[in-house]
């Protein structure tokens, strides 16, 4: 997520490093900045800079950062001050708002990786229902010459996660579910990793059901994923990802305004959300810690 300062379109970056703090304590791998969760369409490249150069410095775990952005030249001014500042790895969608042919969308990532200053691993980030998404045959070109490190697929489509599992099989990378709800089945069919929303608000119940997977502790891994199946089903009545940051909000996290205001329904559906996750987390919580 991405706390905003109430009533502008800035980064509020105390809020931030309280984020940052409450995420490492729960001991994730790693804090992705700037993806669909944390709303970066919102914020001007100036803000988004800002907020890798500082973060980068308080995080104790690697901070990767997505530099998508409706242009190549605004992508890679992105990149490259990402590269400067640190950042463990990049993030990379292809160009959106507008519809561009396969082709296109291959010349797009050609050139970017051709243009960069650095050093950074750059993920492709394979989300279609937000942009333009990432054709199989583009993302085969593109990873299997070793031009990007992996891809990052938020699809939520098991035939698209299997079929990049498919190349992945053939010639390995950085395959990471980006969609909660095929995390558990993505990890424990062979996917190296994932990158979760959810864990925004709630880091235990990814932490611990990624560790269960690990152990092929199918039990566990049943009643957690069912926990969180729990949770996305709530996330379906708000648009993305005003769920996710009431959780937080809930949790003590300063979010911010979400970017468009509550109708009278949704003020109404809130309220039941609040009351529900109140009673809900306590008992996660305690599941999440091995029995």
């Amino acid at each position: 997520m991405t706390p905003r300062r109430p009533g502008l379109q800035e980064i509020d970056l105390g809020a931030t490093w309280e984020l940052i703090d409450f995420l490492c304590a729960h001991k994730v791998d790693g804090i992705v900045f700037m993806g669909t969760t944390g709303e970066f369409l919102h914020f001007s490249i100036e803000e988004r800079i800002r907020l890798v150069s500082l973060a980068v410095k308080r995080s104790r775990v690697p901070i990767w950062i997505n530099v998508s952005h409706s242009t190549l030249d605004g992508a890679i001014e992105l990149a490259n001050a990402a590269c400067t500042s640190g950042a463990a790895g990049l993030l990379l969608m292809p160009p959106y708002y507008f519809r561009y042919r396969p082709d296109e969308i291959l010349a797009f990532f050609r050139k970017f990786a051709a243009t960069v200053n650095g050093n950074a691993k750059t993920l492709l980030y394979h989300i279609p229902v937000f942009n333009n998404g990432i054709p199989l045959d583009v993302a085969e070109q593109l990873l299997k010459d070793g031009t990007f490190a992996g891809i990052k697929d938020s699809s939520g489509d098991w035939d698209s996660f299997a079929g990049l599992k498919r190349l992945y099989d053939e010639t390995p990378f950085a395959l990471l579910a980006g969609n909660d709800g095929l995390f558990a089945k993505a990890r424990a069919q062979g996917a190296p990793g994932g990158i979760s929303g959810v864990a925004s608000a709630l880091p235990e119940l990814l932490v611990a059901l990624n560790r269960n997977v690990v152990a092929a502790n199918s039990e566990r891994v049943a009643l957690l994923d069912g926990r969180l199946r729990e949770f996305m089903d709530w996330l379906e009545f708000f648009p993305t990802p005003v769920g996710v940051k009431e959780a937080a909000i809930l949790r003590g996290i300063k979010c911010g305004d979400h970017a468009v205001p509550f109708s009278p329904a949704q003020e109404i559906k809130r309220e039941e959300f609040r009351a529900w996750f109140k009673a809900w987390l306590p008992v996660v919580q305690k599941e999440c810690v091995d029995q």
